[in-house]
């Protein structure tokens, strides 16, 4: 039990960063469009 703990703690945080990554992605790709829509 022991080993198998910190590598599914592990992959919990890799899954997060990478879900997190996403979301700041799509986040800027809206705010640069919102900002293109109203500077035109």
């Amino acid at each position: 039990m022991k080993k198998t703990k910190p590598a599914k703690e592990e992959n919990l945080k890799g899954t997060f960063v990478s879900v997190m990554s996403v979301g700041v992605i799509i986040i800027v790709m809206w705010v640069v469009v919102y900002y293109m829509y109203v500077a035109r």
